[in-house]
């Protein structure tokens, strides 16, 4: 009798935290009802509801109106309340990146069917390493993985793998193209042994305007960031194909080893191409590891007008892609793709708790063999219903239309004296200047316009450094954006620079 009267106690007692947990029992699932319609209405109330795309709010106005916020406190508070007190102090002054005027990065607005995915990402809270904490998920993600891998031409002997983004994805070409090229010409195992004696004369060619990430990944991977040899661009800002054979060749009177290329595919600032097919065919000479930094631009797989700017990517041994940039995901979600996946043992690991051998024996996928992550979230699932939703075509016509803005924008910019262009849009990145007139001068008032209209909450742009001399940049990816839009935010560009301008000479 005492031992059922302790099991009902024990099993009443345990009631108490339904309403913390998403359950079967009622009182669980009116409160997560509940705190998902509260949370939806602050989103909708101070962001989606800002008619600008930022509040204006310095670093130390926002210091001081959070400081009194009470991280942890002894008794609870209302979920209500809590999220009405962040909405005013922390989602009211958040970028709005749906706004046609938030155009400074690579920063998308995110998609609604996305945004619905991660009602079901973040309440099933499946993990993406070992297929028992995500069986239904990890079939799915492969899926989709399996199908990223065709559209970017590959065949059967590849795979991939979902990451959290372009540097990771990055980090992951650059790790194999160490560890492949060790294997293939020392018989040596990093995994297991360590970096060779050699390791310091290896070096990885890529243009001087490629992402950071690749000398970041060099750094990480003990090679050093002298290891990143970069090399001379065009005047559209594309690796020279010319000048990699070159540099190959100065290396080798060097008595350093070459083991990768890196292309890009959308470099930051410009949205610049490289020349995949010469590069893949250098590539393919040397033997050289070639890997395609498409994080940007290979969205472009999805436009039947721009995909043949792709041309060649199919040859790549790696390719990055971002999907929280072109493909409208929240943050974060990418994925790096292998055209050949047995390149993934030299980095496959098995723990008994996790993912034994035993499973894949026995055909169990378990997905952490082949990631450099244990727990992941089902970031796949997002662009899985997205893709579903919209539809081939509707997503190549969101991205040729702010492909089509930058061009007019770009030629806008370039038709006014008192802007410069500083090239030819190629993607959907326009970088210019406000002239004056005078080169000095200008640098300060460039970086002035910036922060001024961002401080006035009217428009949130970036900067860049083109030699020594300060550029404006919008990066258009909203399609929502306007060429009249484009218009209103030149004309105060010109605005408050003739401010400046005038200032400094009276």
């Amino acid at each position: 009798m005492l031992e059922v009267e302790q099991k009902g106690a024990i099993a009443s007692e345990d009631r108490r935290w339904d309403s913390c947990f998403l359950t079967d029992s009622e009182g669980s699932i009116e409160a997560y009802r509940q705190a998902i319609a509260d949370a939806a209405e602050e989103v909708i109330h101070q962001f989606a509801s800002r008619k600008q795309p930022y509040s204006g709010a310095t670093p130390i106005e926002l210091v001081a109106g959070l400081a009194g916020t009470e991280i942890c406190p002894e008794n609870p508070k209302l979920l209500g309340e809590i999220l009405k007190n962040v909405g005013e102090k922390a989602i009211a002054h958040s970028v709005v990146v749906t706004h046609p005027c938030c155009i400074a990065h690579l920063h998308c607005p995110p998609l609604i069917p996305a945004l619905a995915a991660e009602v079901l990402i973040s309440a099933t809270n499946q993990s993406m390493d070992s297929w028992d904490q995500s069986p239904a998920a990890t079939v799915l993600e492969q899926q989709l993985t399996n199908w990223l891998c065709s559209e970017f031409g590959y065949d059967a002997a590849a795979d991939g793998i979902f990451t959290s983004g372009g540097t990771q994805s990055n980090f992951m070409g650059m790790l194999l193209a160490r560890d492949r090229y060790a294997k293939q010409a020392l018989n040596w195992s990093i995994q297991q042994q360590g970096l060779p004696p050699q390791a310091h004369q290896w070096r990885i060619l890529c243009s001087d305007v490629a992402h950071f990430t690749i000398r970041q990944s060099c750094a990480l991977l003990g090679l050093g960031e002298k290891a990143v040899i970069p090399v001379e661009t065009d005047e559209n800002y594309r690796l020279s194909p010319d000048a990699v054979r070159v540099k190959l060749a100065e290396l080798q009177e060097q008595g350093l080893t070459a083991i990768a290329i890196v292309a890009t595919v959308g470099t930051t600032d410009f949205g610049s191409i490289d020349p995949l097919l010469p590069l893949a065919e250098i590539a393919q000479k040397t033997g050289l590891w070639l890997h395609v930094d498409a994080a940007y631009g290979g969205a472009l797989v999805m436009s039947d007008r721009y995909r043949p700017q792709l041309a060649g990517i199919d040859l790549a041994d790696s390719i990055t892609v971002d999907f929280h940039k072109l493909f409208y995901q929240p943050i974060s979600c990418g994925a790096f793709l292998l055209r050949n996946k047995s390149n993934f043992d030299l980095i496959k690991l098995h723990a008994d708790y996790l993912n034994p051998e035993t499973n894949e024996a026995e055909g169990i996928p378990d997905l952490v063999t082949k990631s450099i992550q244990t727990t992941r979230r089902f970031d796949a699932l997002k662009l899985c219903i997205s893709l579903q939703a919209l539809g081939r075509k509707k997503f190549g016509e969101m991205i040729e239309t702010t492909i089509e803005l930058a061009a007019a924008a770009g030629e806008m910019i370039r038709a006014d004296s008192q802007l410069e262009l500083a090239t030819i849009p190629t993607l959907n990145a326009v970088v210019f200047r406000y002239s004056s007139g005078k080169l000095e001068q200008d640098k300060w008032i460039n970086s002035q316009i910036r922060l001024t209209l961002l401080q006035r909450g009217e428009v949130v742009l970036a900067q860049t450094c083109i030699a020594g001399n300060t550029y404006l940049k919008f990066t258009l990816l909203n399609p929502r954006t306007t060429l009249a839009d484009i218009g209103r935010i030149l004309d105060r560009v010109k605005q408050v620079g003739t401010e400046f301008s005038f200032s400094l000479s009276n």
